[in-house]
C-alpha cells in the first residue's frame, strides 16, 4: 500500500518547463455511474502502480459520497475484469490506450423463471456464469444450482415485444434489494427462507416461486413456441452461456433477459422439506415441456399428466406457503425414533449386502417376441425367455433351455423405450441393444402389467450395468406399476364435478384432437386415481411420470460425425450419447458414459473427439451450438455423477471448470 501511495505522490510531478519528471502516463476511465454521456476521468498512473491504487483514485477525484466496495474495473478491449488489485498495470499490460470501466460487479438481471414468471434479480457480472447462478438459487431458495444454468431469452419479434412489455411490466416480481451474508445457513421463518418473510412483496414472491400458477389458458399455450421437429428441439441448446466465463465477457447487459432452466436432468436428493421452490419449479418445467411437445407422450400418459395437474391446481388455490412445512419437528423426531428402534434391535431396514450379492434373482417365463426386419410383415412369437444378471437369452421351450438359445442378448448400455396401451391390454418393451453395425431392435411382448412392470425394471437396472439383485430393483417396479395403475380406466368411481375448460391440461395435439366434452370425462376419470394425493406427492408423482417416459431429458444437436457426408443428430442424456438420424428420427446408436475413457475438444477445428473402451473412437463438429456446449454438458453429467450424500453441500466447483471448462479454463 504504501508503494502504491509513493507512486500517486510522485506521479504527475513537472519541471518548470512542464514536462513530467517521472515515468507517469495518462490513463482515461469511464464512470458508470456519471451515465453514458458523461466524459471519461483522466488519471496520472505509472506501469508499477497497482489497480487498487488507480481506484483509490478514482474515487479521490469524484467526490462523491456512495458506497464503491463493489465497483471494479473493467477492460473492455480484452473483456476482462481487473479483479487482483494487487497486480500492477505492467502485470495486466495495460497502457494508455486501454478502455476502462469502473463499474457495479453485480447488475440486475429479469430472469424467466421455469414456471414462466418473470422476477427482477441481483446478478454476479465479475464470477463466471456458474458462481453466478449459486448466488441466484440461494436468493431464490433452491437447492443444488450445479443443476441450472442461464441461457439468453429468444429475440423476440418486434410487434410481440411491444406486447410481452407491456405484459411483463405488471408481472415482474423485485428481488434486487435482497442481500444475503455469504456462506450463511439459510434459515427458515414461518416455513420460507428468513429473507422472504420481510414485507408482503416478498411473501407474495415466495408463493410465486414455491406455489403452481393456475391461471393458464388454452390460447397461452397455442401462442407459445412448439418445436415442429427434432432440429427445432435443438435451438434451445445453442442458447446456454458459457459457465466458465462471465456475463459481461459474454455481453450481457444490466437489465438484459434471461432464462434460467434446469440443464442437467440428473435431480440429486430431492426433499420436499427443504426443497418447496425447487420441487416447484422442477414441476413446471416438465409440465411446459409436456404441454409444448418437447417431449412426447401417448394419448393415456397425457390424461395422466392432465389428471395430475387438475389435482395440483385444485390445491393450489388455497395453499399457504406455510403450509409446507408441516410438523417437520415430529417427522424429525419420527424418524430419530425409528433408526434408535433399528440399533437397538439390531435390525436393519436395508436387505443384507452379502444376501444380494450371492444370490441374484432371475427372471424366466413365456414372452412373444418380434425381431422388426425392413419389408417383412411376420408377427411376434412365443418364446421361452430367461434374464439372467444384465442378459436376455429365449429358446424354444423350456426343455431347450438347457442347450444353446435361439438368440442371447446383453442388455448392458442398451436403450429400453416403453410401449404400452392400457386400453388394448399391450404391455411392450422395445429394446435397442447396441451391436457392431449399430443397433439391433427387438420387441418383447408380456401377458400383464405384472410381468411387464418386472421384466421392464430388470431391463431399465440391466441397462445401467446392474443387476436385479441391486436394491433399487424393487422399487422401480413398484414405480412402473403404479404409473400404470395411473392410466388405467376406473368405471366404478364417482366423477367429481364437472372440470372447468380442461383444454389447457394437455398439449395442442391434443386439443386440436379431442373436443372438451370427449376429454373432461376421460381426465376426470384419471383424475380418481390421484384424488387422494397431496400437494407435494402430486408434483412428485408427475416428476416421476415425467422421468419415465422414453424422450425424458435428452439434450439434442445437430452434428456432423467424422468420416459423414449428412447431418445427423446428437442426443446427450444424463447417462448416454445416442446418435439419430435426422431425417427419420431413429436411434442409430448409443454410448454409455461409463465406458468412456476420455474426451477432448480440438478448439482450432472445433471438433469434439471421444474414446470409449474397446478402442471405439468418435468425433464430431456441432453445427446448432458451440462445441463448448456440449462438452460442458458431458462435463457436467460426469462431474453430477460424482455427487454423493455424505459429500455434504460443498461444491466442488473447480472439478466442475477442470471437466467442463476446456482450454479457456485452464
Amino acid at each position: 500500500e504504501g508503494q502504491c501511495l509513493r507512486g500517486l505522490t510522485m506521479a504527475g510531478i513537472k519541471t518548470a518547463s512542464g514536462e513530467y519528471i517521472d515515468d507517469s502516463w495518462e490513463l482515461s476511465v469511464f464512470v458508470e455511474d456519471l451515465g453514458p454521456e458523461a466524459e471519461p476521468v483522466p488519471l496520472r498512473v505509472s506501469g508499477s502502480m497497482h489497480v487498487g491504487g488507480v481506484m483509490l483514485q478514482i474515487v479521490d477525484k469524484l467526490k462523491l459520497q456512495r458506497d464503491w466496495s463493489d465497483h471494479a474495473l473493467w477492460w473492455e478491449q480484452k473483456k476482462m475484469w481487473l479483479l487482483n488489485t494487487h497486480w500492477s498495470l505492467d502485470k495486466y499490460g495495460i497502457l494508455a490506450d486501454a478502455r476502462l470501466l469502473y463499474t457495479p460487479q453485480h447488475k440486475p438481471v429479469r430472469l424467466s423463471l421455469p414456471n414462466q414468471c418473470v422476477v427482477r434479480i441481483r446478478a454476479n457480472f465479475a464470477q463466471p456464469v456458474f458462481s453466478a447462478v449459486i448466488d441466484i438459487c440461494r436468493v431464490l431458495g433452491i437447492r443444488h444450482p450445479e443443476e441450472l444454468s442461464l441461457l439468453r431469452a429468444p429475440a423476440e419479434k418486434e410487434k410481440r415485444k411491444h406486447k410481452e412489455k407491456e405484459a411483463s411490466a405488471t408481472e415482474t416480481f423485485d428481488l434486487t434489494g435482497v442481500r444475503l451474508p455469504t456462506n450463511a445457513e439459510q434459515q427458515l421463518f414461518r416455513g420460507m427462507p428468513a429473507h422472504f418473510s420481510d414485507s408482503a412483496h416478498t411473501e407474495a414472491c415466495y408463493r410465486m416461486l414455491s406455489i403452481s400458477q393456475t391461471g393458464v389458458t388454452p390460447e397461452q399455450i397455442l401462442r407459445m413456441h412448439r418445436p415442429g421437429s427434432i432440429v427445432e428441439k435443438t435451438q434451445i441448446n445453442s442458447r446456454w452461456l458459457d459457465s466458465s466465463r462471465t456475463l459481461l465477457q459474454q455481453d450481457i447487459k444490466e437489465n438484459d433477459h434471461l432464462w434460467l432452466r434446469f440443464k442437467y436432468y440428473s435431480f440429486f436428493d430431492l426433499e420436499p422439506k427443504y426443497d418447496a421452490v425447487r420441487i416447484n419449479q422442477l414441476y413446471e418445467q416438465a409440465r411446459w415441456s409436456v404441454l409444448l411437445e418437447e417431449t412426447d407422450c401417448t394419448e393415456e400418459e397425457m390424461v395422466v399428466f392432465a389428471a395430475l395437474q387438475y389435482r395440483i391446481n385444485q390445491l393450489s388455490l388455497n395453499t399457504n406457503p406455510a403450509d409446507h412445512a408441516g410438523d417437520s419437528g415430529l417427522d424429525d423426531l419420527d424418524a430419530a425414533l425409528a433408526t434408535l428402534e433399528v440399533k437397538l434391535e439390531g435390525k436393519s431396514a436395508t436387505p443384507n449386502v452379502l444376501d444380494s450379492l450371492t444370490d441374484i434373482p432371475e427372471l424366466k417365463d413365456y414372452l412373444r417376441i418380434l425381431r422388426p426386419r425392413k419389408l417383412t410383415l411376420k408377427g411376434y412369437k412365443q418364446y421361452w425367455v430367461t434374464f439372467k444378471e444384465t442378459s436376455i437369452s429365449y429358446y424354444k421351450s423350456p426343455e431347450e433351455a438347457l442347450g444353446e438359445p435361439v438368440q442371447q442378448l446383453n442388455l448392458k448400455g442398451c436403450e429400453v423405450v416403453p410401449d404400452v396401451n392400457i386400453s388394448g391390454q399391450k404391455f411392450c418393451i422395445k429394446l435397442l441393444v447396441p451391436s457392431p453395425d449399430g443397433m439391433s431392435e427387438i420387441h418383447l411382448r408380456c401377458g400383464d402389467e405384472q410381468q411387464y412392470a418386472h421384466w421392464m425394471a430388470g431391463c431399465r437396472l440391466a441397462a445401467k450395468g446392474k443387476t436385479m439383485a441391486d436394491a433399487s430393483y424393487k422399487a422401480e417396479v413398484q414405480n412402473i406399476l403404479s404409473f400404470l395403475q395411473l392410466q388405467r380406466a376406473n368405471p366404478d368411481a364417482p366423477l367429481a364435478t364437472e372440470a372447468e375448460g380442461t383444454q389447457w391440461l394437455v398439449s395442442p395435439r391434443y386439443q386440436k384432437k379431442f373436443k372438451p366434452k370427449q376429454l373432461t370425462p376421460r381426465i376426470l376419470e384419471a383424475y380418481q386415481n390421484v384424488a387422494q394425493l397431496s400437494l407435494i406427492d402430486a408434483k412428485m408423482k408427475f416428476i416421476q411420470a415425467w422421468q419415465s417416459l422414453p424422450d425424458f431429458g435428452i439434450s439434442y444437436f445437430v452434428v456432423r460425425f467424422k468420416g459423414s457426408r449428412k447431418d445427423e443428430i446428437l442426443g446427450i442424456a444424463n447417462n448416454r450419447l445416442i446418435r439419430i438420424d435426422l431425417a427419420v428420427g431413429d436411434v442409430v446408436k448409443t454410448w454409455r458414459y461409463n465406458n468412456m475413457r476420455q474426451w477432448n475438444v480440438n478448439w482450432d477445428i472445433r471438433q469434439v473427439a471421444i474414446e470409449f473402451d474397446e478402442h471405439i473412437n468418435v468425433a464430431f463438429s456441432c453445427l446448432s451450438a458451440s462445441c463448448k456446449t456440449v462438452h460442458e454438458y458431458i462435463g457436467g453429467y460426469i462431474f453430477l455423477s460424482t455427487r454423493t450424500a455424505d459429500s455434504g453441500q460443498e461444491l466442488k466447483e473447480d472439478l466442475f471448470h477442470k471437466l467442463t471448462g476446456g482450454h479457456e479454463a485452464l
